[in-house]
């Protein structure tokens, strides 16, 4: 089986002449938009939306294609200056889109009929609700050229820092046993099964970053003030509102969700508690053991045993999805083993041109490597649930990005949960999952507590590297309560998750997407088959509507506390089965 992703079908390389060919009529299509759009002031009004949404399509479809190739290629060698320099190039011409689009945009939503012309039209009739959003948006449009500046300035500045970020996380050798590896393999030694070698790679960890945390703290600091500035030009309260907006989600909604977390995060402190004192920790877990596996450890899985395992599994719960794991793995869909210069952690992408997507993992054989895949295979699967859409309507709502993913974890772990006999074995299981759900609310949790706390002091203050190890030891300590070790917490987070130096606030949607799958799967167990179509419906719907009109696609009201309740319940009984396995064994 393949190790490497197969990128071929979309470019061979950068000398591709199809390359070349896209990137010019990129240029030509920006350059046709920004001819239409100085002259919309005369045309008649439904054959410009016409002419200006085909252009729109066109130049979407061209730099999804090229930008994809290049930031896939990034991804695998973050060394290689070819592909940061093709996606400059990319960017360059792309950004030139941004005032056109603006002008369009600003022209759509002043005409007075805009509505009743998208639905008394062909063509325009199923971009209503990117309409309504525009209607909606354009106040928050920059005048004259000031979108283009904007996007222009955004590649030398919080893109790049961006970049810088992940060039460091991904190149800065760590020191461990006297051997110098890299973060993504010093971090996969978390959830090894010797207490040394965590406590060992945990150290080694922590003493990498105080080589780069300065040039980070720089780009983080530059980032943030950056998305201030941006929410203050355009007229947002916050960044917060600048995200929830973006997202198409209501305050109430997150409101809901944290006041349901709070409730509950005493009881994942039980669950942490207890964990600890199996280990042998009396003042809570120390961090190094967060992902200690327990009870008595699964195989170690080759790329093939999980592509058997997973396409057997999903085939019980919908042929469509279990044919596109098979092609997934059969095709050269995935980049599975860590090396130096690939980036951490796991990510799926589509690649609209092809129908497919490409996935990135950092493989380690492990049963939570299999997970991983399972999760970022059901990001695949709702990329391809969005099959019919028109080019404008694939993206979805950023909450609801990580249900597919999240309900594949649901089916996997419960499968497995089932299926063991052994109560060693059970426990790594059920403690496994738990390890995960921890994850997705007290640690992320922490991290949305961290980023608020950087978005109220960076207009005023410019935060050091102790400075914001301060704040995210405060977040920790505000999450994970008595449940973790208070001296031996995690100060650098900061600096190894991506996720602050990308979209603002881009973590309660893991939260957010854990418990709406939660929720989700136990509509499935108590429907069966019948809950599938409504499903897949209900994916394809996300990029066409609201996170509350999506979800009630599956009967659910978002800003209902209880909903969000009956998630953390199933969370709440998994702790207790925990509990109960570690007594029994004691």
């Amino acid at each position: 089986m393949n190790s490497t992703w197969n990128l071929d079908p979309i470019y061979t390389g950068f000398d591709d002449p199809a390359f070349a060919s896209d990137l010019e009529a990129l240029k030509k299509t920006v350059s046709d938009m920004t001819d239409l759009t100085a002259a919309l002031d005369t045309a008649e009004p439904t054959e410009g939306l016409r002419r200006c949404v085909a252009l729109w399509e066109q130049s979407e479809k061209l730099v999804g294609k090229l930008a994809n190739y290049a930031s896939l290629r990034q991804a695998a060698d973050t060394k290689s200056p070819e592909a940061g320099s093709a996606m400059g190039r990319i960017m360059g011409v792309y950004s030139s889109m941004a005032a056109p689009n603006a002008r369009f945009q600003n022209w759509a939503s002043k005409l007075p009929d805009l509505m009743d012309r998208v639905d008394g039209d062909d063509f325009l009739r199923d971009y209503h609700f990117l309409f309504e959003k525009m209607q909606e948006n354009s106040r928050y449009l920059l005048p004259g050229q000031g979108e283009e500046i904007m996007a222009k300035m955004e590649m030398s500045g919080g893109s790049a820092w961006s970049d810088m970020q992940q060039y460091l996380t991904s190149t800065v050798p760590v020191t461990y046993r006297g051997q110098t590896t890299n973060l993504s393999s010093i971090r996969n030694l978390a959830y090894d099964a010797d207490p040394q070698v965590r406590k060992d790679a945990y150290e080694a960890e922590l003493a990498c970053y105080e080589r780069i945390a300065d040039p980070v703290a720089y780009s983080l600091n530059s980032i943030k003030l950056e998305t201030i500035s941006d929410c203050q030009l355009r007229g947002y309260d916050s960044p917060l509102d600048r995200t929830l907006k973006q997202a198409d989600m209501k305050r109430e909604t997150l409101d809901a969700m944290f006041a349901a977390m709070d409730e509950y995060l005493p009881k994942f402190w039980q669950y942490l508690r207890a964990k600890g004192k199996a280990l042998g920790h009396e003042n809570g877990l120390p961090w190094y053991d967060l992902f200690a596996p327990m009870g008595k450890a699964g195989k170690k899985y080759t790329t093939e045993d999980a592509r058997n395992y997973l396409v057997n599994l999903f085939a019980g719960f919908d042929k469509e999805l279990s044919d596109m794991v098979a092609r997934a793995f059969d095709n050269a869909w995935i980049d599975f083993y860590p090396r130096d210069g690939k980036a951490g952690g796991a990510f799926c992408s589509g690649v609209e041109c092809l129908g497919e997507s490409r996935i990135l993992t950092n493989f380690d054989g492990m049963f939570t490597d299999v997970v991983t895949l399972a999760h970022e295979l059901g990001h695949a699967f709702h990329n391809q649930c969005l099959t019919g859409h028109r080019p404008l309507n694939r993206d979805y709502s950023m909450p609801l990005a990580e249900t597919a993913s999240t309900f594949n974890e649901c089916v996997v772990m419960a499968a497995a949960i089932d299926a063991a006999q052994d109560p060693e074995e059970k426990m790594a299981l059920v403690e496994s999952q738990l390890q995960d759900i921890t994850q997705v609310i007290c640690d992320i949790y922490s991290r949305y507590r961290f980023e608020a706390m950087v978005f109220a002091h960076r207009e005023e203050q410019f935060m050091n590297a102790e400075t914001l190890c301060g704040f995210m030891t405060e977040a920790q300590k505000q999450s994970y309560g008595d449940g973790l070790d208070p001296d031996c917490l995690h100060p650098y987070m900061w600096v190894c998750k991506s996720h602050y130096y990308g979209p603002t606030f881009y973590n309660f949607p893991y939260a957010f997407g854990a418990l709406f799958a939660r929720g989700l799967y136990s509509q499935y167990k108590q429907e069966g088959a019948a809950f599938v179509p409504k499903y897949k419906k209900m994916l394809h719907t996300t990029a066409v509507a609201t996170a509350e009109d999506t979800a009630a696609v599956a009967g659910i009201d978002l800003t209902d506390k209880n909903f969000w309740r009956s998630a953390l319940e199933t969370v709440s009984q998994q702790i207790d089965q925990f509990c109960a396995l570690v007594e029994a064994k004691a």
